[in-house]
């Protein structure tokens, strides 16, 4: 039976904007580091595909300042290309077990049909480009 956790509005797409090949390890200790109690994301997702479930949904991630108590967030490692610079440089793997990923977060956790699914750059005041694509676009065609 499917357990509702709290109200979900928004399902947030991220990208680690770091290289493809950075590890999971050194993200949590890039958070730790920080101070922060809770990781950035809910799931990470790694350039083969692989998806790891970093947060309990039960608990609030540290995606968006000032959007984290009603969003779920996802990521995948990359986002940029060899100079640092945003690029959607997502795996056939990654776009895969990132559809995959939302669908199995709206399935388990009640979240409603038309919940919002949006890049962290779709937030009012953000100043990034992650995740390095149209989030929304994406979705409506994948």
């Amino acid at each position: 039976m499917k357990q509702h956790i709290r109200t979900i509005s928004n399902i947030v797409i991220h990208c680690t904007a770091t290289p493809q090949d950075t590890t999971v390890k050194s993200i949590l200790d890039y958070w730790k580091s920080k101070g922060w109690r809770h990781p950035g994301y809910h799931h990470l997702i790694e350039a083969d595909g692989t998806v790891h479930n970093l947060l309990d949904h039960r608990f609030v991630a540290n995606g968006v300042k000032g959007h984290n108590h009603n969003s779920i967030h996802i990521s995948y490692i990359g986002g940029v290309n060899d100079k640092g610079r945003p690029k959607d440089n997502r795996t056939k793997e990654q776009k895969q077990a990132l559809r995959n990923t939302i669908d199995e977060v709206m399935w388990k956790n009640y979240v409603p049909a038309n919940v919002n699914i949006l890049g962290h750059r779709d937030f009012k005041g953000v100043r990034k480009a992650c995740p390095s694509f149209d989030v929304k676009k994406w979705y409506e065609t994948s």
